[in-house]
């Protein structure tokens, strides 16, 4: 098991890197095919993945990376038109499908669809092919270094029903690890940061903020599978399981990087 989970989480590193390296196009439909795949995933935890509601959220999701960008200012109106249609389908075939599962199939559109987007948008921000990596590492260092520090001295358990071998200090040692690596390396590349003000405390702020916001979104993935009685969301990586398991955090991550530099750091 440890070596399937190796060797795996060793290819999708790669993968991950060649991505964020390429950017542009190939970042574009990399992201766009990661959210449908964990929309997917979602709606099969609500049994609605080859459904009207389901096939609603895909749609959604396809038409927002197709608007992201350059249309903006029609992402409240694609919302609405798709809570419309939702709402549609619901009453039309009621009671086919329950409240429950209208509502995942619009909070999924958000949730998966958009957050995840902004991977692809912090690459396209000024000095992007930078500023990216610090996804990464305010998502995997904290996690790393929560994992070391609630090893060696987690004492005061976080969330207790929810996920018991997480503690306090853990949470502690990840923020603090996450922002020390986001400061070092925006230090590293001072130089390449040309539209950063500061780069080593900007980066190192936006990784500390990402990596509180990282915690929120791995536990809420977490709080998903218990309400449902499942263990990962699918398979897909051998050994890490479904694509909503490995990028969790991420998830949360890209947007909170994203504004984190937006308000704090672009000259």
């Amino acid at each position: 098991m440890f070596t399937t989970r190796l060797i795996s989480g060793i290819v999708l590193v790669i993968i991950a890197a060649f991505l964020l390296v390429e950017g542009s196009t190939v970042l574009y439909f990399g992201s766009m095919a990661i959210s449908l795949i964990g929309l997917y995933e979602l709606y099969r935890v609500m049994k609605i993945e080859r459904s009207a509601p389901g096939f609603v959220g895909y749609a959604a999701v396809v038409a927002y990376y197709w608007i992201m960008g350059n249309r903006e200012q029609y992402v409240t109106f694609l919302a609405i038109i798709s809570l419309m249609i939702l709402m549609t389908i619901y009453v039309v075939t009621f009671p086919k499908y329950g409240t429950e599962q209208i509502t995942v199939a619009f909070f999924g559109i958000f949730y998966v669809g958009i957050m995840f987007s902004y991977l692809y948008q912090v690459r396209e921000m000024p000095d992007g092919k930078y500023l990216v990596w610090l996804i990464l590492l305010s998502s995997w260092g904290c996690d790393t270094f929560a994992y070391c520090a609630g090893k060696l001295f987690g004492k005061h358990k976080m969330t207790p029903k929810l996920s018991p071998k997480k503690t306090v200090e853990g949470a502690i040692g990840g923020v603090v690890g996450a922002a020390v690596l986001g400061f070092l390396y925006g230090t590293f590349f001072k130089n390449n940061m040309i539209q950063v003000i500061n780069p080593g405390v900007i980066s190192g702020a936006a990784c500390a903020i990402a990596a509180v916001i990282s915690m929120v979104g791995d536990l809420a993935a977490s709080a998903i599978k218990r309400n449902h009685g499942i263990k990962d969301y699918g398979n897909l990586i051998p050994g890490h399981g479904g694509i909503l398991d490995r990028f969790d955090s991420m998830i949360f991550t890209a947007p909170a990087i994203y504004f984190a530099i937006t308000f704090m750091g672009i000259r």
